[in-house]
């Protein structure tokens, strides 16, 4: 009997390069092996914001990238969502303050479906008719924004911080606000 030779299924795998979507600047984010073209489709990668953007501050945010088109050996990414580090999150709710959250299902002005959790945390512990008006107008204000927008310029505003100092100074007339920010940002369609 003749002893049959182990192929190892590790060195035959291709490694495939990462590309960013366009609202990063199509930079490459590393690289990923798989069998062929069709095995490396459909993977989600998971990656600190703060490589993307070389910004120190966004450290505490992970991208979800979709693997979507490949050709050859890059393969093409979109966006598919945007997710604060619960450690961060926690670090903003400490005692004697309020929280006001809210998952808020908007379509932007280009048609793409996404759904945004938000998070807004009071200077001091605040009346619940107070946390109820900051969740109702912020509500509005994150539907009027995405269908004034494109889904590209209502991402980036999220990720400058732009979008989130925009809500503050609408709501700040409520309650003192500490902070407002943008939990979960969940891409739908593309």
């Amino acid at each position: 009997m003749a002893l049959q030779k182990k192929v190892d299924k590790w060195k035959m795998k291709q490694w495939f390069s990462v590309y960013a979507p366009k609202v990063f600047n199509e930079s490459v984010v590393g690289e990923m092996p798989a069998n062929d073209e069709k095995a490396a489709m459909g993977r989600n990668i998971v990656i600190s914001l703060d490589t993307l953007t070389k910004n120190p501050s966004h450290a505490y945010t992970n991208v979800v990238l979709k693997v979507e088109n490949v050709q050859g050996t890059s393969a093409r990414t979109r966006l598919v969502a945007l997710e604060q580090l619960y450690s961060y999150t926690r670090s903003l709710v400490r005692r004697y303050r309020s929280i006001a959250t809210s998952v808020i299902p908007v379509t932007t002005k280009d048609g793409i479906r996404m759904v945004v959790k938000m998070i807004a945390v009071t200077r001091r512990r605040t009346a619940h008719s107070k946390i109820l008006g900051v969740r109702k107008e912020m509500n509005q204000l994150v539907e009027a924004y995405a269908k004034e927008n494109d889904a590209a310029p209502m991402i980036s505003a999220i990720i400058d911080g732009k979008f989130q100092a925009e809500l503050s100074a609408k709501l700040d007339h409520i309650t003192d606000l500490n902070k407002i920010e943008v939990r979960k940002l969940e891409i739908k369609g593309a």
